[in-house]
């Protein structure tokens, strides 16, 4: 057979690590695939000495690339919205299949990409623009497809989980770990999308719309990050038995489907409570097979790059095999997508973690637990910590409640005249099946 030729654009962290995989394990591949892989072609701006290039087009017009006749498959690993999406719209107009890292332009476009690749005959494989190295796109796809979803959790910004990882171990405040993971490169100069959960809710979007047949819907997760997440409630958590962690989560309800992200608080025997530093985990509750847990490294370029050319390996496979190279990589089935709703924060249920900070008053504690329970709010555990600063923490722990109820709670509490600073409040998981 032919090779099979590829254009790869982008040549950074992910690009250079796909191409040295190529040509690294270039029989292996071979093997596997039954046919060869050729690099024909790649989209750089500037000269890449330290990279084999040898053979290799290379050129910064991007459509021209995709436009090429000996391109079957383009790699789209430059990240960011634009010129992805522009690229990939050229490149499935000219009938290429296409593999992509690029979680935040699948996360905000992706509906109309497939449907764009639907209407071509092509593929979009993206199994490296969630969790790196870890298949849990495939998990999910295939080998859970004989299964009802009920709900998946997962650590899938490994910036974060490195943050409150240090905060728990060593104690430390949530700025000075920021600065040693962007020293070390776990983070962005500007850490935004990382710390305040948009990396994450970029990839639940993908992960909720695989697990339940739903479209893509990044502007209705509630996305909540961790930057006001201090030592104190990390300390906190950890003697009441709980480990906090930034979690995404989709889970199905009676009254429609929730898509969160937050910090969370999660019982510290639980595997996903002991996932460390920059690890990735996913757990996925169904309904045949029950809990399983699925863990690795959630980011760097052998990683992703390992999962970029596992999909290039797939749709070789399909080239092979099929007429038209269209499909065992299923694309969203828009004739079969679900219209079940998606909650508001407002109508989701979880327990929660309270702190209050009050001034040493005769009643106080009990006014807050008459608030609680006139809203319907179960209380689990309730400890008094000793006086910080002239005030005296009260931290509790509730049984799930909606969320409604606990905001009026809260702004009564908020209203105590012995209330002293903002109410914090972290939601609580236990995860059980």
């Amino acid at each position: 057979m032919k090779p099979v030729r590829l254009a790869i654009l982008g040549l950074g962290t992910v690009g250079g690590g796909v191409l040295k995989l190529l040509q690294e394990n270039a029989a292996e591949i071979k093997r596997r695939t039954g046919r060869e892989i050729q690099i024909t072609h790649v989209g750089i701006r500037r000269p890449h000495p330290e990279l084999n290039l040898d053979g290799i087009a290379q050129s910064a017009d991007l459509l021209d690339i995709v436009r090429q006749p000996d391109v079957d498959i383009v790699v789209e690993v430059m990240g960011g919205i634009h010129p992805a999406n522009e690229v990939i719209l050229e490149a499935i107009k000219h009938g290429k299949q296409v593999v992509t890292a690029n979680k935040a332009l699948l996360a905000e476009h992706g509906n109309e990409l497939f449907k764009a690749a639907d209407d071509h005959a092509v593929q979009i494989a993206y199994e490296a623009a969630v969790a790196g190295g870890i298949p849990i796109i495939k998990v999910i796809r295939e080998g859970l497809a004989a299964n009802h979803i009920e709900w998946l959790a997962g650590i899938i910004n490994g910036t974060g989980n490195f943050i409150l990882t240090e905060m728990r171990e060593k104690g430390r405040t949530f700025e000075d770990v920021l600065k040693e993971a962007q020293e070390l490169g776990y983070a962005e100069a500007d850490p935004t999308f990382d710390v305040e959960g948009i990396d994450a809710a970029h990839k639940l979007t993908l992960l909720a719309s695989i697990a339940f047949g739903i479209p893509l819907q990044f502007d209705k997760v509630y996305t909540e990050g961790i930057s006001k997440i201090t030592a104190q409630d990390v300390k906190y958590a950890e003697e009441l038995g709980f480990r906090i962690k930034h979690l995404g989560i989709a889970r199905r309800a009676p009254q429609g489907i929730e898509l969160r992200v937050h910090p969370t608080l999660i019982p510290e025997e639980q595997l996903l409570a002991n996932v460390n530093g920059v690890k990735n985990a996913v757990l996925v509750q169904a309904n045949a097979v029950g809990p399983t847990l699925y863990y690795g490294a959630g980011a760097g370029a052998g990683p992703t790059a390992s999962a970029v050319v596992a999909d290039i390996i797939d749709i070789v496979r399909d080239i092979s095999y099929t007429e038209d190279g269209a499909g065992t990589i299923p694309q969203l089935a828009f004739e079969a997508l679900s219209d079940v709703g998606i909650l508001s924060h407002e109508e989701m249920t979880t327990g929660y973690y309270l702190r209050v900070d009050v001034e040493d008053q005769t009643g106080v504690l009990a006014d807050i637990t008459t608030i609680l329970s006139r809203e319907g709010i179960s209380i689990d555990a309730i400890m008094q910590q000793p006086r910080l600063k002239d005030l005296i923490p009260i931290v509790i722990l509730t049984d799930p409640i909606v969320e409604s109820k606990m905001e009026t709670a809260l702004t009564k509490i908020q209203a105590l005249p012995a209330t002293r600073g903002e109410i914090v409040r972290i939601r609580l998981e236990s995860l059980e099946s």
